[in-house]
């Protein structure tokens, strides 16, 4: 990783951690969320993984589209940083402590790796 990467990884860990902060307190099964990036094509391979501990929890978010507000508050952050991107919902993804633990044997790498990158 370059300097520069280094720069901007360490300032999207940051950004990344308010917004956390905050569905923390407000979104209901909302655990942590994390990126995934490739530097050399960052606009394009930008993504933030958003986990909540259930399915249950995760369909009555998306079903109320509280989506919306997180993906904004993301793109919000993002944007105090300097990151734009053209469509954030493109960049947002969302999963389960639950889909990980039936899926995966709760191994986040593993399923950070095979299912999100």
């Amino acid at each position: 990783m370059r300097k520069t990467d280094k720069k901007i990884d360490n300032q999207l860990r940051i950004a990344l951690m308010s917004v956390c902060e905050i569905a923390l307190r407000q979104i209901t099964g909302f655990q942590w969320l994390t990126h995934l990036v490739d530097y050399n094509n960052f606009s394009h391979s930008l993504n933030v993984i958003c986990v909540l501990d259930t399915n249950d929890n995760l369909n009555k978010f998306m079903a109320k589209k509280h989506n919306h507000e997180l993906n904004n508050l993301i793109q919000e952050k993002l944007f105090c940083i300097g990151v734009c991107v053209n469509d954030i919902a493109n960049h947002i993804s969302y999963d389960t402590e639950e889909n990980c633990a039936m899926n995966d044997n709760g191994k986040w790498t593993d399923r950070l790796v095979n299912k999100f990158s």
